[in-house]
């Protein structure tokens, strides 16, 4: 019998008393779905899985997708490795979701950790749609009807910006141009209305001026961190996070140098959003 404690408010709950080591039933596929759906991010504890497991977790939700930017595990390459070190610490520090550089962003990603800091190295997740609720209806009206574009040279500029990952990620730029979504997306499933840009990859709103572009952005970036629209995670050895990647956006706390942290990600694939 599964054991559900909710975090907080407004999103995030751990789930005790399932076995993510074995293959899931299609009843156990839906409570998580509904979890999903309810919760946006959900949280297990102890669970050693190996790469395959993981692999056939993350399908069970949908077709996988892969990411161009990071190293894979071998013979999995659906499976990035996130790892910072400290000849070579991470970059991304910015409230995101991921992958919005894509045409059909990730409807979810399954995280778990390989290896974890004594201390600190956290995550913290905020929920769009309770961000979206906590807007005034006439902001949410004027919001509905605008387009943003998100850009993956944006994202990794930094990267971009040294020569080896200029011509790491040369290839990648031709792939992925920039993309537009609307700046409040429904949710397929809940039908909520969520907010849908991100510090990471949203360059700018469409049919506004730099100077207003930049004034709702920077207003919906600092509106998302709202705490009481958000949960903190403590990572431990063998945790498995999934989250719904169409409603939250999230934040790694990289207040762990020089320590050592390394996550494997994999991502499920979604639809345009609408």
């Amino acid at each position: 019998m599964l054991d559900i404690k909710p975090l907080t408010g407004a999103l995030g709950a751990e789930v005790g008393g399932i076995d993510l080591r074995r293959t899931l039933n299609d009843s156990e596929v839906r409570t998580v779905r509904k979890l999903l759906n309810t919760y946006e991010v959900i949280f297990f504890r102890d669970q050693d899985i190996s790469p395959q497991q993981q692999r056939e977790l993350a399908l069970s939700l949908g077709p996988l997708q892969t990411h161009p930017a990071y190293d894979t595990v071998e013979g999995f390459p659906e499976i990035t490795i996130l790892e910072s070190t400290a000849e070579k610490p991470t970059k991304i520090e910015v409230w995101h979701s991921d992958m919005t550089f894509r045409q059909h962003p990730p409807m979810a990603t399954v995280l778990r950790s390989i290896t974890v800091p004594p201390r600190g190295g956290d995550t913290l997740w905020s929920s769009m749609s309770a961000a979206y609720d906590g807007l005034s209806e006439s902001m949410q009206r004027f919001l509905q009807s605008l387009n943003a574009v998100h850009d993956f040279s944006h994202g990794f500029r930094e990267s971009l910006a040294e020569p080896a990952g200029r011509e790491r990620l040369k290839d990648t730029l031709t792939q992925y141009p920039p993309v537009r979504h609307p700046v409040i997306r429904t949710h397929p499933e809940s039908g909520k209305k969520v907010i849908f840009v991100n510090r990471l990859f949203t360059t700018h709103i469409e049919d506004l001026n730099k100077e207003e572009s930049d004034t709702v952005l920077n207003f919906l970036f600092q509106h998302v961190t709202t705490p009481e629209y958000s949960c903190r995670f403590r990572w431990e050895p063998h945790s498995v996070v999934i989250w719904d990647n169409r409603s939250t956006q999230h934040k790694p706390v990289n207040d762990y140098f020089p320590a050592h942290r390394k996550l494997l990600r994999i991502t499920v694939d979604g639809d345009k959003p609408f």
